[in-house]
């Protein structure tokens, strides 16, 4: 369909023959990703015809007719300048009903189907707008959008999927687009908490407790694939209203260990595939990292059932989970950064402020040695995974690794290398000043670390710098005279000389903790001794 054939009908046509020309557009065009830049004025004046169409448009066909081809035509950025103005959103706000001039929100039953399918592509427009449009996203601030979002939440109860989902999807990208409307919505409306029972409503959650709700039924249906949708969308909107979340503001403390007992139980829950699992998981994680670490004990402190894991009575079941969906993580073997250090900062975190949580992924991850035959890094558990991630690329995922491992070992440098190996464990040390040994800042109360009797048996034979016991290796020194290992010897050095002095290399030793130049530490040293000489 030509567009100049669509801006004629949007001009001069009537609404029947609008919705017969844009239904024809939209058929052809429901793909369409990519436009022809030669045509972008074009398309401009269209999308501003569009808009002036949708004030005066009665019938919800056609309504619905216009608004596909507006969503359609919105995925060019380029093209929406008529529609990123306060006029354009305003427009799409009023027949997505959002009220931005009054408190409330949509009455779902009110709605026709027809109505439902207008609102829904309101919503949908305004998505690829606010997403493609800085100007849009002001505008949006402005006339307080997502304040409107939030009072449609409100109201609409009993919920129609596609309008909760889209306008959640739409309250997220708000959020995440403009840092100012986070404090607003806080502020003003309370949204997190309005989020929370929007996740609550969502998985059905039934409280037994104050922050515990009831374990699913045994052979209980999984999450649906339409509330597994609404409540990702709720968890992302969440993630940006808790960036800054520090718990210490009045009744907040609460309102977060509740939201922790509402992710142990969506972490519990079964959803249709095993990929809705993995990405619902996902988005729990990156929400539990935002919540302050004193109340990730919610996630222990409940009941144990039968066949659930458990540590020293308490529920270990969420733990496991977490546990399994790192490794899984860790299997995929690409994108560690957003997919891994998540997860990594989660369980390191939890381990540090809770001794039950760290005393229990310490028994899964780093059991007690029995034997050193090959290295920390050569192998297909949890604890070679991760040591290989020690020495990985990408510093973030390393320190990630290194600092999970560090705190299960309660933070001891002798404790740290008996499981990882010298070499593997040193750039972290560096990082930290603990290359010559000791602890780290945090206090951990006296537990656990006894070594086995095989483990004390092996222990002196084991290399401290790859964490094994090696095959005894020959002597290449063996056979020589004295006079031939001087000569190596001697030559060894000239070699070192050469490499030092075009500064290939340095020589490197240690001072508080952490590696530095040797020629500093040496003049420091003489320093300090011609100074405390005395007559």
């Amino acid at each position: 369909m030509d567009l100049n054939t669509v801006l004629s009908r949007l001009e001069t046509g009537s609404e029947e023959d609008i919705e017969k020309v844009l239904r024809q557009f939209n058929q052809e065009n429901s793909h369409t990703f990519t436009f022809d830049q030669n045509e972008e004025n074009l398309r401009s004046k269209v999308c501003q015809s569009l808009v002036t169409a949708l004030e005066t448009l009665v019938q919800p066909c056609c309504q619905r007719a216009s608004l596909e081809a507006l969503r359609i035509l919105s995925r060019d950025r380029r093209a929406l300048g008529p529609v990123a103005t306060r006029e354009g959103v305003l427009v799409l706000a009023g027949l997505a009903q959002l009220h931005t001039d009054r408190a409330d929100g949509l009455q779902d039953d009110t709605l026709t189907s027809e109505q439902e399918r207008v609102v829904v592509e309101a919503l949908k427009c305004l998505c690829n707008v606010v997403y493609n449009s800085p100007a849009a996203q002001q505008v949006g601030a402005d006339v307080k959008l997502a304040q409107s979002l939030c009072a449609h939440l409100h109201a609409a109860r009993a919920g129609r999927h596609e309008v909760g989902l889209f306008s959640l999807r739409l309250l997220f990208l708000l959020t995440a687009l403009r840092p100012d409307v986070r404090g607003g919505l806080q502020t003003e409306v309370n949204a997190v908490r309005l989020l929370t029972e929007v996740l609550e409503r969502t998985l059905h959650v039934s409280w037994v407790g104050p922050y515990e709700a009831a374990a699913p039924e045994p052979g209980a249906s999984p999450i649906s694939v339409e509330d597994n949708e609404r409540v990702m969308e709720a968890l992302k909107a969440l993630f940006n209203l808790t960036l800054t979340a520090t718990g210490e503001e009045e009744g907040q403390q609460q309102q977060f260990r509740q939201m922790v007992g509402i992710l142990r139980h969506l972490l519990v829950l079964r959803t249709e595939t095993e990929e809705t699992s993995e990405e619902a998981h996902s988005h729990a994680v990156n929400l539990l990292s935002n919540l302050p670490a004193a109340c990730l004990d919610v996630l222990v402190e409940v009941p144990v059932q039968g066949g659930q894991a458990q540590y020293q009575g308490n529920n270990m079941e969420a733990i496991q989970v977490l546990l399994e969906f790192l490794e899984k993580r860790i299997d995929k073997g690409s994108n560690y950064k957003e997919a891994l250090t998540p997860v990594l900062s989660l369980l390191t975190e939890g381990s540090r402020s809770h001794r039950h949580i760290r005393r229990y992924i310490k028994t899964q991850v780093l059991p007690p040695l029995t034997e050193a035959k090959v290295r920390p890094e050569i192998g297909n558990t949890v604890r070679n995974k991760l040591v290989r991630l020690m020495t990985h690329v990408d510093m973030g995922v390393k320190q990630g690794a290194a600092e999970f491992l560090f705190v299960l070992c309660k933070e001891s440098v002798d404790n740290l290398l008996k499981y990882t190996g010298y070499g593997n464990a040193a750039g972290h040390l560096v990082a930290k000043g603990l290359l010559a040994g000791g602890r780290g800042e945090t206090k951990y109360s006296e537990d656990e670390d006894s070594d086995t009797e095989q483990y004390k048996n092996i222990k002196p034979l084991i290399n401290p710098i790859t964490g094994h016991v090696e095959e005894p290796m020959p002597n290449p020194m063996a056979d020589m005279t004295e006079e031939q290992k001087e000569y190596e010897a001697q030559k060894m050095v000239i070699m070192l000389d050469e490499l030092i002095r075009k500064g290939v290399i340095q020589p490197m030793g240690v001072r508080k903790g952490t590696l530095a130049p040797l020629e500093g530490i040496l003049r420091q040293h003489t320093h300090e001794s011609s100074g405390s000489d005395t007559d």
